[in-house]
């Protein structure tokens, strides 16, 4: 039989996907099931790794009953992840020791603090290209480590595992306890602080900073490589990429040439910048992380600047304050004004991610006046999601020699016109679309497809690209400019609110 298709799992924050992919990298068939989101105490998000597990188990023959293929169909399995999100495991056994602490999990802020503070940012930032976050998984096993009793001792002998989604599920496809293989790529590795970012290797002095020892960790692998067989689900098929999903995105976007950058616009934002094979190393807020690595060729790096909060502020305006009754129906509120009126929002609902990387702001408020209608409140809550954006550009701008010339969009947000205008407008450059809109399945599809011979070269899988909508900068550059510094006024009265991290 010809291998005719190749299969993405896009392991999400809300769902498992499975989509089969044909030459011309368009969706054959699609099936998707969500999981369920724990939320124990304030601040805490968890994950049942089993669950995901088992919703992965239905979703891929579900997608190969939908298309009638059979796995002898498939040439290769490609996985993009939930990145950081934090799964411990029993090696023996191959049960979870926990749930998974989830990327948006901040029951961490303490240690963070405590870290920032000894031995500073730039031990970090030398070493793995990042300062510290609630948002990366270093913290998180140091943090188990500190609550759970033995937990240490278990992984220092041997008995506990380490991964990221992608780990847990290619270790359960490959064997499990039966001789599961135990990887990561290089894309993940890069965002749990202790690869070290110009070696592609475990780090010793970050282990040893955060107490993690190497036994629990996985082999660190390309992100386009053949990894084994699937012995669980897929038998026999081969696993031959995986990615963290917004290098995913990077990839399927066809991001491939230095300065080329995306953004996918969801419930938050994450703007990645090819940087090529120069490690940049940002000093204005931004996080340094591999791109991704195809089979033995040198790393391809990038910028990213990731937004904690856009769609989901859209979501906010809808279900608390009752202003809209589908998400939709905001672009068509906010059409019915001219402009913001002097109103803007900043929703820092747990903090600021890049550029601020503040977790002591608060979302807020300005410009209110009497003048002020529901229309321009909606208008305010699309632009947010514009000057955010903004700030991330200009820190690249700043940190790179490779000035952004087009930025390519992706994600559900996508679908609002005036808020792509809107983008336009403000980072002055133009904004495309592309026809394809599962870009975080494709890119995990394209680089397994590459792996596995399916597609020659990155050239073929450019000319699959093509443009669905463009929208080109129309503002007046002083409209513009002075209504970013009242954006910037305003981001700083959202500071502050905070004052000490929520106890562990």
């Amino acid at each position: 039989m010809v291998e005719r298709y190749v299969m993405s799992i896009d392991q999400g924050t809300t769902s498992t996907r499975c989509i089969l992919f044909d030459h011309q990298g368009r969706l054959v068939s699609v099936a998707q099931r969500e999981h369920q989101q724990h939320f124990p105490r304030p601040g805490w998000v968890e994950h049942d790794a089993v669950e995901i597990w088992h919703t992965l188990r239905r979703v891929v023959p579900q997608a190969l009953s939908d298309a009638e293929v059979g796995p002898d169909e498939v040439a290769a399995i490609g996985i993009a992840n939930q990145r950081e999100t934090t799964v411990l495991w029993d090696r023996r056994t191959g049960t979870p020791l926990g749930r998974a602490i989830v990327w948006q999990d901040t029951r961490t802020a303490p240690l963070v603090e405590d870290l920032r503070s000894r031995p500073g940012d730039d031990f970090f930032l030398r070493r793995c290209g990042l300062s510290p976050s609630t948002y990366f998984s270093a913290p998180r096993i140091r943090w188990l480590f500190d609550h759970a009793d033995g937990l240490r001792q278990r992984a220092e002998d041997g008995e506990v595992l380490f991964g990221t989604m992608e780990s847990w599920l290619i270790w359960n496809l490959t064997g499990g306890p039966d001789g599961g293989l135990h990887l990561t790529d290089v894309t993940n590795a890069s965002r749990t602080m202790l690869m070290n970012i110009s070696t592609l290797d475990w780090d010793e002095e970050l282990l040893e900073f955060f107490g993690v020892p190497r036994p629990m960790l996985p082999e660190i692998r390309s992100s386009a490589e053949t990894y084994g067989v699937a012995r669980s689900v897929l038998p026999g098929v081969r696993i031959t990429a995986a990615l963290g999903d917004q290098q995913a995105a990077l990839f399927g976007q066809t991001c491939f040439a230095p300065g080329e950058a995306k953004c996918t616009y969801g419930t938050g934002s994450f703007l990645l910048l090819n940087t090529g094979t120069d490690l940049v190393r940002s000093r204005h807020g931004l996080l340094t992380t591999v791109a991704y690595k195809i089979e033995d060729q040198p790393a391809v790096y990038a910028l990213e600047g990731p937004i904690a909060v856009t769609g989901a502020l859209v979501q906010w305006f809808r279900d608390r304050l009752g202003l809209i009754s589908t998400a939709p129906e905001i672009e068509t509120l906010a059409r019915a004004v001219e402009d913001n009126g002097g109103c803007y929002i900043v929703p820092a609902f747990s903090g600021l991610y890049a550029p601020h990387w503040r977790s002591d702001a608060r979302g807020v408020i300005v410009g209110l006046t009497s003048y002020i209608t529901k229309e321009h409140l909606a208008r305010a809550v699309l632009e947010a999601t514009g000057w955010q954006t903004r700030e991330v550009v200009d820190a690249m701008n700043a940190d790179s020699s490779l000035a952004l010339k087009v930025l390519k969009v992706d994600g559900g947000m996508t679908s609002d016109n005036l808020l792509m205008q809107f983008l336009a407008d403000v980072l002055d450059v133009p904004v495309v679309r592309p026809m394809a809109v599962e870009t975080v399945s494709l890119g995990a599809a394209y680089a397994a497809g590459l792996a596995a011979g399916y597609w020659p070269d990155l050239e073929v899988l450019r000319r699959n690209w093509h443009r669905a909508a463009q929208w080109l900068p129309d503002m007046d550059p002083r409209r513009r400019e002075s209504e970013y510094e009242n954006w910037k006024r305003a981001v700083e009265r959202a500071l502050g609110w905070i004052r000490s991290p929520n106890p562990s």
